[in-house]
């Protein structure tokens, strides 16, 4: 009996650190919001490993002081308004530190007044519609640029650079690709060019014949490509060279993911677009790209953009020493570097900014090929 009741009570000495250890192990956890199922899965499982490439890199380096470990909660918005705001009540019933996403503009909104209730940062890598960011929600950053900055970036590019003087315009209708294109057609009409047609398609359509019979027909100089996701575009890109389409097709920010040339394949030749300047020659982007092909294969659009997001939001904790939203403003705000897709500095307002370039397709690659400044790019 004596030799039962020491082998418990050493069996207790032994269990009682580790039980220790197990209750003040604590998990700093993150929430990531963007479409992992529906036609822009891609895009939104991209935001997805660029956040998790992130905390791989943190806990490597040693990880946040007073935490064991760093953990995801990506959620599932499909771009839709409502699976947004269940993805964002989600994640607050989690108690998430922060959160990055989501992908489409139209899902960001709605998500960040969710969590805009309990004060959760939230930073967007990659929706540029003006009203996420201008709604003045104290805790709403983003990453990427915006549409009233990419529209007359755009619109410059068509004009000085191709010489266009008509253009025949086509969105989806969603908030990101409509808002653009609404202010392509501004900046576009400002500097005297002549928009012939704004014509519209819906979300899932495949059969683009009708408006691409009728842009043929008008003949504009340009034809601007505003959509949401790659795949829709690339079945859009294909049907207008088969229709012998002769308009130069110009397109959007989104289109900057390499799958949308794995699908359109000849026909993405030659298509130009516009996105954020980023300097693939840096040491931070090459270790990025280290770190990330061999895992998730090419770095595509957004993928930057969600490392950056994540490693500001990591960097304003750690700096905090706390989760206390607050603190974490106060840090995000004094944050000053080198980002993998961009010098990460945020304005008053939660904005960073963007330098918009126009690049080209050729050789399945994009190709640095206007900036602003200078013009062409050699």
């Amino acid at each position: 009996m004596k030799k039962r009741i020491i082998s418990i009570l050493a069996l207790g000495l032994i269990l009682v650190p580790f039980l220790l250890c197990t209750v003040s192990a604590k998990t700093l956890k993150i929430g990531s919001m963007s479409p992992l199922t529906g036609p822009y899965a891609s895009d939104g499982t991209d935001i997805k490993n660029g956040v998790l490439t992130a905390i791989e890199v943190f806990e490597a380096a040693g990880g946040i002081p007073g935490y064991d470990k760093i953990e995801l909660f990506p959620q599932d918005t499909a771009c839709d308004p409502r699976q947004a705001v269940a993805s964002a009540n989600k994640l607050l019933n989690l108690e998430v530190a922060g959160v990055v996403g989501a992908y489409c503009s139209s899902s960001t909104i709605p998500g960040s007044d969710v969590l805009a209730e309990e004060d959760i940062i939230m930073i967007t890598p990659a929706s540029t519609n003006e009203k996420v960011t201008d709604r003045g929600l104290p805790y709403v950053f983003r990453m990427c640029g915006r549409d009233d900055d990419q529209a007359p970036a755009a619109a410059r590019f068509i004009k000085e650079s191709l010489g266009a003087k008509t253009l025949f315009i086509v969105d989806d209708k969603t908030t990101y690709s409509q808002g653009l294109a609404d202010g392509v057609k501004k900046a576009a009409l400002e500097m005297g060019m002549e928009v012939l047609k704004h014509e519209h398609v819906n979300q899932g359509d495949k059969d683009f014949s009708a408006i691409l019979t009728m842009a043929k027909r008008a003949n504009a100089d340009v034809f601007f490509m505003s959509l949401q996701g790659f795949s829709p575009a690339a079945m859009m890109t294909i049907q207008a060279e088969r229709l012998g389409m002769k308009s130069q097709i110009v397109t959007n920010d989104a289109m900057f993911q390499p799958r949308f040339m794995d699908v359109a394949k000849k026909a993405a030749e030659g298509v130009y677009l516009t996105y954020g300047f980023t300097d693939e020659t840096t040491p931070e982007y090459k270790d990025f790209e280290k770190r990330y092909v061999p895992k998730y294969g090419k770095v595509a659009a957004y993928a930057t953009y969600a490392y950056d997001s994540a490693t500001a939001l990591l960097k304003a904790i750690k700096a905090a020493g706390t989760t206390d939203s607050k603190a974490v403003k106060a840090q995000l705000m004094k944050l000053d570097f080198k980002g993998v897709a961009k010098q990460v500095k945020f304005a008053a307002n939660g904005d960073s900014g963007s330098s918009y370039i126009a690049y080209k397709i050729v050789d399945g690659k994009f190709v640095p090929y206007w900036e602003p400044v200078n013009g062409l790019i050699k």
